[in-house]
């Protein structure tokens, strides 16, 4: 499957894997101050979410094979790898089968285990989205607000809209695909799976993605694995605190 991406910059490669119903864009900012300390970074919109094609198909072994045939199509031989939330699962998976690929792998607010499926209220309400005729994002976030209270996550839910020939408005990723595979966005990597690729996992403070026992799950797991906390920050931990997050990375990559 080809992805769509977007690319900045020139020199080592840095492919950032996004989040759940997100997509590259939501990455730019941070990707241009990567581009300006010498590196191509690589946005791709994965399967069924952005500009990407849709498809039934949806499971992390799947995407670590989008994510190299992404490698493979930009004759990348070896990357790091940021991945958040959901990106951050997908990048654990591929360098559990493909380490070799993997120069450095950075894993945002997510552990290595199972989660119980917490998305239906959002997928629900963008099912809701999907069957209305909308004109207008305000239209859009009035639905939105009926189930889901937080500003912040109905903000981030209405960049998942685009503009039809018809000027309506429509839903971008491939929400049939996620109610069918709901159970399965959780997915834990298996428990015997030891990643010897040298680790950051980052945590935002008040995110609970990640807790003590985790912690030790992630040290059992990855052999060269290390954890940092991010103060004041959320599960959305490079949104919220960008400037400590990108210096946290490239502490990090440039050792």
């Amino acid at each position: 499957m080809k992805l769509n991406t977007q690319i900045l910059g020139d020199g080592k490669d840095l492919v950032i894997i996004h989040g759940f119903l997100g997509m590259g864009d939501n990455w730019r900012t941070l990707s241009k101050s990567f581009a300006a300390q010498g590196y191509r970074v690589h946005t791709p919109d994965m399967r069924n979410h952005g500009k990407s094609p849709h498809h039934d198909d949806f499971s992390y072994e799947i995407m670590a094979q989008d994510v190299k045939d992404y490698l493979e199509e930009y004759s990348i031989k070896k990357a790091i790898l940021i991945g958040h939330s959901m990106g951050g699962k997908i990048a654990m998976f591929f360098a559990s089968k493909y380490p070799q690929l993997v120069e450095k792998l950075v894993v945002v607010d997510i552990s290595p285990k199972g989660y119980k499926p917490h998305h239906d209220e959002i997928l629900n309400s963008l099912l809701q989205l999907k069957q209305q005729k909308l004109s207008s994002r305000k239209e859009a976030e009035e639905i939105l607000k009926q189930n889901i209270k937080d500003t912040g996550v109905r903000l981030f839910l209405l960049k998942n809209l685009k503009r039809n020939s018809d000027n309506s408005l429509a839903l971008k990723p491939n929400i049939d695909a996620f109610l069918a595979n709901k159970d399965y966005i959780g997915k834990a990597l298996k428990e015997e799976t030891l990643i010897e690729v040298e680790s950051l996992f980052i945590k935002g403070e008040n995110s609970n993605y990640i807790t003590a026992d985790d912690e030790s799950l992630i040290a059992k797991q990855f052999s060269q694995a290390k954890v940092v906390t991010i103060e004041n920050a959320g599960h959305w931990v490079h949104a919220e605190s960008p400037k400590v997050f990108f210096e946290t990375v490239m502490q990090f990559i440039t050792i």
